[in-house]
């Protein structure tokens, strides 16, 4: 099995450490495309306005000047382009993604590429911050990782309908906890997050000029049962499948019943 590797945190993560070795319990044939500095809260984004340029470590590794997208894209339109990967594996992320997260995270966005080129492929995230004194525990997604890859592997994804692409990734985040104490393992659906807890945090420089950082207050919330919020807080494994197709179809039925008219649409009529 051929895995590719890639990563947010960019080429020197200790995250992207954990992944490899995750990768190598599982084949021989791992190769790494990460990208050259860190890319968190990169999403899905390409890099359009600007040459990408790649530089060769040692043998199948890899660092990119773009985004996880671009990295994945990279790999299996040049460097993999004999044979394409059979997985992809995005991260270990510093840091969980679940909840609202999954919209900003390049870490999903590397699995969603893969995706979306027809390859299964798994995002992987270490929590920390969730227990006393924020240490990053990465050995739980070391020791618990590739049992759990393994596993995924076996069961396998959905069949893609004919002429379709995959269009279901795997989003595995590891709880704050040492391997020992993982409760289990739990399928979860995506939960939300008290999006209040945002904070832009307004400074000002030698010069007087006002910066500002991005964060958000870390709050203990309670959410759900069945969410990937709640599988952390109680140190279990979160496997969340994500589609890539964002329609709504209920809302899309309804619509369609209430909005599709063959009459000509009344103009000039205010709402």
């Amino acid at each position: 099995m051929r895995i590719l590797v890639t990563n947010d945190d960019g080429i020197h993560a200790p995250g992207l450490a954990v992944a490899e070795k995750i990768a190598r319990a599982l084949s021989d044939d791992v190769w790494v495309v990460a990208p050259e500095t860190e890319q968190s809260g990169a999403s899905h984004s390409l890099t359009l306005s600007q040459p990408l340029r790649l530089r060769k470590i040692e043998d199948k590794r890899f660092a990119l000047t773009g985004t996880p997208t671009d990295c994945v894209m990279m790999a299996v339109a040049d460097i993999l382009k004999d044979r394409k990967p059979d997985l992809v594996l995005s991260g270990v992320n510093r840091g969980s993604n679940i909840a609202d997260d999954v919209t900003y995270s390049g870490t999903i966005a590397g699995a969603m590429e893969g995706t979306a080129l027809g390859i299964p492929s798994i995002a992987m995230s270490q929590a920390y911050g969730f227990e006393e004194g924020y240490a990053l525990r990465w050995q739980c997604a070391e020791v618990r990782g590739p049992e759990v890859i393994r596993r995924l592997v076996e069961i396998g994804w959905p069949e893609s309908q004919e002429n379709s692409p995959q269009e279901v990734l795997m989003n595995v985040n590891f709880p704050d906890c040492e391997p020992e104490d993982v409760k289990g393992i739990e399928i979860t659906e995506q939960g939300k997050r008290d999006m209040q807890t945002a904070v832009m945090d307004r400074r000002v420089d030698l010069r007087g000029n006002p910066y500002y950082w991005i964060g958000f207050k870390r709050v203990r919330s309670d959410p759900r049962k069945g969410t990937d919020l709640r599988a952390i807080y109680e140190k279990r494994i979160s496997i969340t499948p994500l589609h890539l197709n964002l329609t709504e179809f209920k809302v899309l039925q309804r619509l369609k019943t209430q909005m599709e008219t063959t009459l000509p649409l009344r103009e000039g009529r205010k709402i």
